[in-house]
């Protein structure tokens, strides 16, 4: 580079080691976005999904722990839909998750198996995939398909980048609805229908 890397760049290269797993690389770039930004919490989420993909749970409890000493927090996971002028946001209601459960099924029966990597947490494999299910992204997607009209596209907000699992699983849920649905994650806008994303899978 003809500049010395921002905090920006460090960010983005380490995202990229969490992507390709590269912990080597990804402990270089974390420390380099720490010294620039100690208080930015992302150089520590990053680095402890790096080790936590890779099952080293005791360093993640150490980076977690090192959060929480600097009074560092990660924002929630939060997905929004707007409907009537009414923003509804981690819409938890019974009907919703009966209608997640329905999907659930009709997508296994078409082909669809979790991708438990996403959760990057020290639990069983089934917990694992019952989290899965539960992210505000599908909450938001299955409550849209109860309460806005087929005529009318979904249109969902996230505040953080939707997981590779959720992001598959959407392109089966506009499939089996016939269904247009756009989330607008923190990274790009996914136009679902039938069966496939406009990113082109360029998650």
């Amino acid at each position: 580079m003809p500049f010395p890397p921002d905090a920006v760049g460090w960010a983005t290269l380490l995202s990229s080691c969490r992507v390709h797993s590269n912990l080597e690389v990804g402990k270089w770039a974390a420390e380099s976005l720490l010294d620039l930004e100690p208080t930015n919490p992302a150089g520590y989420i990053l680095l402890s999904s790096i080790y936590a993909a890779k099952g080293k749970w005791n360093t993640v409890a150490q980076l977690r722990r090192g959060m929480r000493e600097k009074g560092l927090r990660k924002d929630p996971g939060c997905s929004w839909i707007k409907f009537k002028n009414k923003l509804y946001i981690f819409p938890f209601y019974d009907q919703i998750y009966a209608e997640l459960e329905k999907l659930n099924e009709k997508m296994i029966q078409m082909g669809y198996v979790p991708d438990a990597s996403s959760v990057l947490h020290d639990v069983e494999e089934l917990e694992k995939i019952k989290m899965l299910g539960h992210h505000s992204e599908r909450l938001a997607i299955a409550f849209g398909l109860i309460f806005i009209p087929r005529h009318c596209p979904i249109r969902v907000v996230k505040n953080l980048r939707v997981c590779r699992d959720c992001h598959n699983a959407t392109k089966y849920i506009s499939k089996i609805t016939q269904r247009e649905i756009l989330v607008r994650d923190a990274v790009r806008f996914h136009l679902f229908k039938d069966g496939a994303c406009s990113c082109g899978d360029f998650w």
